[in-house]
């Protein structure tokens, strides 16, 4: 500094506004410790000679970690030097030391102040830092011999980065000189200082000499690589011009709906089959899996929960090895169109769900192209539980805030795929069902003027000058429509409730199936219908579903679901009795919570062998306002619970049909009667006695599938810690 007036370092500009974390931040050194000890993992996998899916596997958690760090802190892990040549260097130059101090240090020539860095916007320095990661990601797959696939897949990932940036800013992005080729240019411009005269003087003529020899062998350097850039050129265009596959391969323009071309027939891959051998068909699917050997690509191609595989192999006057390395190149997820042979197969492929045939390839277009980094793998997310949970298991497991902080992935997975449509299923059964019986299907307000049960269980919002509330259930509005004379009616829709409960079958949104319908002597008409309804879902699910059903078994496995025909009916009392004789301490109003539910649910499977079963007459204190009390013992009330696997799925009762009687209970619930005062009025002018109730669509999937949370039954889950996707 004292000799340029330069400071060696100059201040970085335009960084100031770039969010990122220090390294000592506590979440920096949890992210640098949980890569340390993944890329021990990595490197015992490697020592212990594991198999190739488990070790790609811990790159991919390791390569993961390693970009989050970049991204939080804008310094990527690993960069130290800590090779045997850095030490070797650092000896050397550690000996050199006293030589140095002896000698009398030269006068340094005057630098060049270094030109001040450019300001970068925050979006730059955002893609500079992604660049910087997605090239580590690079690095770590060619150091761990990944397939060329992958890496291609990688390397069109930080090109892509590369390109946003120069978009962005004009300029190229390129990462410090640090390898050979940057060291022997330094060398190069050394030796040319060296020739320079020194002040006051003439070059020598050994100095002279070694400058001509060293631009002499840089001008040769750079003829051969211009030569050899020159054939490779060549070399493609010629291969490019000869490729009699051209045209069977590449991707497709983007689909407008310009223009409509005439109709063509297209097969859907769970339609493959031994019978059609020898046809040629026209798929559209996505790519789940690719692999290239050789001369030839082997693909697994996805259809909804279908899956087929396709070879691509190097065919004289057919297939190209330009249009093999163009179809080994295309990431996983992206979706194809492709033209290929029905051949039978001598074994059967185990890995497919079309095992008797494969598809040889004849043309391949690409009609969207996935992005290479997958948030994880779909592989990973279908694994049976038994595997993951065995000991000394490598494979990844998908946590559920990965699966459903990534839902559209998620949603493609084959269980998923069956989940969903078990769900469909349960709603165009109950739909089915209730529309036979002369019920009517209505859609009511979810937008309300008050509370529709009470409480502080519900979502208020600003409504223009005053306060509106979501809906907690449609439980007023089927009552006024039984009112206005529509006897039987029905509702599938969504419900509110502002329930802070983090538990794996609580949401604060679901969707509600409920039914209303009046009676002509006992509520027991209700119950009734309710059992018939659920006899007939679950046979539905049973006979139209059981491919599904199985699917999902296979990653979670679970008990076959078990029901009778007439369900089993018990009463409170003697649901408390059986508790009681099982050891449990219990009043005889108490509501009973998730374990005594439980367990209560295996005393009865245990002694009835069924897994639904209806409880009746529950204490009149833990019920809703406008639920009827039992006229012989006014502790009770006219009311039920459904239960599935031990978990309740519907709360329902007779109503209060009555307006006085009505206000008398709101009344006792410290409800206002005003604000409810269009539900009471319409039963001022006659209302029949009537009964429903409301089932929880979701927890009834979770329950039937046995599966061990709500989350994985609602598409997009909405509870007190997630309002996104």
């Amino acid at each position: 500094k004292g000799a340029t007036l330069q400071s060696l370092h100059p201040p970085t500009h335009g960084t100031t506004n770039i969010m990122v974390v220090d390294a000592s931040a506590p979440e920096a050194q949890a992210l640098a410790k949980q890569y340390e000890q993944e890329g021990a993992t990595v490197r015992e996998l490697k020592g212990a000679k594991a198999g190739k899916e488990a070790i790609d596997a811990a790159v991919q958690k390791l390569l993961a970690t390693k970009a989050e760090y970049a991204a939080l802190t804008g310094v990527t892990l690993g960069a130290a030097s800590n090779n045997s040549k850095d030490k070797k260097k650092a000896k050397k130059d550690k000996a050199a030391e006293p030589a140095a101090a002896a000698a009398p240090a030269p006068a340094p020539a005057p630098a060049p102040a270094p030109a001040p860095e450019k300001a970068l916007s925050p979006e730059a320095e955002a893609l500079k830092a992604k660049a910087e990661a997605q090239g580590g990601v690079v690095r770590e797959l060619k150091a761990a011999k990944a397939g060329k696939a992958e890496i291609d897949a990688a390397v069109a990932s930080l090109l892509d980065v590369k390109k946003q940036f120069e978009a962005l800013t004009g300029e190229k992005l390129g990462a410090p000189s640090s390898n050979s080729k940057d060291k022997k240019k330094e060398k190069k411009e050394a030796a040319t200082a060296a020739a320079e005269p020194a002040a006051g003087g003439e070059p020598s003529k050994k100095a002279l000499k070694k400058l001509e020899k060293e631009q002499e062998k840089a001008a040769k350097k750079a003829e051969a690589a211009a030569k050899r850039e020159a054939e490779a050129a060549a070399k493609e265009a010629a291969e490019a011009a000869s490729d009699f596959a051209k045209d069977h391969y590449g991707v497709l323009p983007l689909i407008q709906s310009a223009t409509r071309g005439a109709p063509r027939e297209w097969t859907k891959v769970n339609e493959l089959s031994w019978a059609m051998a020898g046809e040629r068909v026209l798929i559209r699917a996505r790519i789940h899996a690719s692999r290239v050997t050789g001369k030839q690509a082997f693909l697994v191609l996805r259809e909804k929960r279908s899956t087929a595989q396709a070879l691509c192999f190097v065919e004289e006057g057919k297939v190209s090895k330009q249009m093999v390395k163009f179809v080994g190149g295309l990431p996983r997820e992206t979706i194809v169109d492709i033209t290929g042979d029905v051949v039978r197969v001598a074994q059967p492929i185990v890995s497919c769900s079309q095992q008797d045939v494969e598809l040889h390839v004849r043309s391949v277009h690409a009609v969207s192209v996935a992005s290479a980094d997958l948030p994880f793998q779909l592989d990973d997310a279908t694994r049976p539980e038994s595997e993951l949970e065995k000991e000394g298991s490598q494979f990844v497991r998908v946590g559920q805030d990965t699966r459903l902080d990534n839902r559209v992935i998620d949603l493609r997975s084959a269980t998923s795929q069956a989940i969903f449509r078990v769900q469909g299923g349960v709603c165009a059964l109950f739909r089915r069902y209730l529309a036979g019986q002369g019920f009517t299907e209505i859609h009511t307000p979810k937008m309300i003027g008050c509370a529709s049960e009470g409480g502080a269980n519900v979502f208020k919002l600003n409504y223009f000058k005053g306060n509106a509330f979501l809906a907690q259930s449609p439980q007023l509005y089927k009552q006024m429509a039984l009112a206005g004379d529509l006897d039987r009616v029905f509702e599938i829709g969504p419900v509110f409730r502002a329930e802070d409960s983090n538990t794996h079958r609580h949401l604060t949104e679901f969707t509600g199936l409920d039914l209303e319908m009046t009676f002509k002597e006992h509520y027991h008409e209700v119950l009734e219908v309710l059992d018939a309804l659920f006899v007939s879902i679950f046979k539905g699910l049973r006979d139209e579903f059981a491919s599904e059903v199985s699917t999902v078994y296979k990653q979670f496995p679970a008990t076959e679901f078990e029901f009778l025909e007439p369900s089993l009916r018990l009463k409170w009392p003697e649901a408390i009795a059986m508790l009681r004789e099982a050891g449990v301490e219990i009043g005889d109003f108490e509501d009973l919570n998730t374990e005594k539910e439980k367990f209560l649910g295996r005393l009865v499977k245990e002694k009835y062998h069924t897994d639904f079963y209806m409880l009746d007459k529950f204490p009149l204190e833990i019920r809703p306002f406008y639920t009827m009390p039992d006229p012989e013992d006014p502790r009770y009330s006219n009311s039920y619970d459904l239960f599935i696997r031990g978990e309740e799925i519907l709360s329902g009762a007779q109503r209060i049909h009555d307006p006085a009687f009505l206000v008398e209970r709101a009344n006792v619930h410290g409800i206002d009667p005003d604000t409810i005062r269009d539900y009471i009025d319409s039963f001022k002018f006659g209302m029949f006695p009537h009964g429903g109730g409301g089932v929880g669509m979701e927890r009834v999937v979770m329950l039937y599938l046995g599966l061990k949370n709500i989350r994985f039954t609602s598409m997009f889950p909405r509870d007190p810690k997630r309002l996104h996707p």
